[in-house]
């Protein structure tokens, strides 16, 4: 990894700047779940990962307490992960389909991921001071992935987060690219949206918007994997458009 994200990652990983968010991922990573009693927890918060020349990124909401606060990598070891990573895989940006710890031979290609909160929160609803607390490791990272090109939020908070920090960037207001999205951007499962120039930045950068791959999402029909493929199906074919 380019030494500008590894010092990134190295700096998020240190954190201790949520007093609420500090107490919950090191509680939980000493009480545990039973299933994973045997596990040493990461318990701190979790870079970013993947390919530092991607095009792609994919922004999340945060790691899951007994997801990525165990393993110490993002959508990795939970649910919400196996549906995420299935999806990349069959759309060309991951070797392998699955991800259940950080040395399990995963490779993403093309791709990035990354979270609008680097801790495990309770409740799995981060603070809006806690949120802006974070985003700058978001703007910083996307200042430093200089290829992207696709901006996959999943969920509305990871959508209103890259859109705050995509502004920090000197980006401005997206302009809507297809009939789901709107003017001002909204959240809406499919919406795409497009900065036709990004200062200290080539070409277009488009921003497309899903549901987050969570247990209730998935159970409740919200989301199906199809409706999921179809997203990086969509980000696959901006990709090969340029």
């Amino acid at each position: 990894m380019p030494d500008g994200l590894s010092a990134l990652a190295a700096e998020v990983v240190a954190c201790q700047l949520c007093p609420r968010l500090v107490a919950y991922r090191e509680t939980v990573a000493r009480q545990k779940r039973r299933a994973y009693r045997d596990e040493e927890y990461w318990g701190r918060p979790v870079p970013g990962f993947g390919d530092p020349q991607a095009r792609l990124v994919v922004i999340g909401l945060a790691p899951a307490a007994h997801g990525g606060n165990r393993t110490g990598r993002m959508f990795t070891g939970d649910s919400s992960g196996d549906w995420l990573y299935r999806a990349l895989y069959r759309a060309g940006f991951a070797n392998q389909p699955v991800s259940r710890a950080r040395d399990d031979g995963l490779e993403l290609r093309d791709a990035y991921v990354t979270a609008a909160c680097r801790c495990a929160p309770p409740d799995n609803r981060p603070t809006r001071e806690e949120l802006d607390a974070c985003r700058p490791y978001l703007v910083r990272e996307l200042q430093l992935l200089e290829r992207a090109q696709v901006l996959v939020c999943l969920g509305q908070v990871a959508f209103a987060t890259t859109l705050l920090a995509m502004r920090a960037l000197g980006a401005g207001v997206p302009e809507p690219a297809n009939e789901a999205a709107t003017a001002p951007p909204r959240f809406r499962h499919g919406a795409l949206y497009r900065w036709v120039s990004v200062p200290a930045r080539e070409g277009e950068l488009w921003l497309l918007a899903s549901y987050h791959p969570s247990r209730r999402n998935t159970q409740t029909g919200l989301l199906s994997e199809t409706m999921l493929e179809a997203i990086f199906a969509r980000a696959r074919a901006l990709l090969d458009a340029n």
